[in-house]
């Protein structure tokens, strides 16, 4: 992902219907919409020795909170 990639630039990727993917504290993650204010994540890795739940509810806040930390963003437009 370019450097000048803001969390800005994120959130609006997210409202326009694509998909994130993001590693954070060493887990693989999947990010998207779900309505206004509510975004879903989804664990794509397992790590034994760091478990993590498979699926949560995050709102822009705390997606905003994290974004600092995400490593490896990719994007891909959601076509359903």
């Amino acid at each position: 992902m370019e450097e000048d990639y803001t969390f800005e630039k994120m959130w609006e990727d997210l409202n326009n219907g694509y998909q994130i993917y993001y590693t954070y504290v060493g887990n693989r993650y999947l990010l998207f919409k779900t309505t206004t204010n509510c975004y879903t994540q989804k664990l794509l890795s397992k790590s034994k020795r760091n478990p993590q739940p498979k699926m949560s509810m995050l709102t822009l806040k705390r997606v905003k909170e994290i974004y600092p930390f995400m490593e490896d963003i990719e994007y891909k437009v959601n076509l359903t």
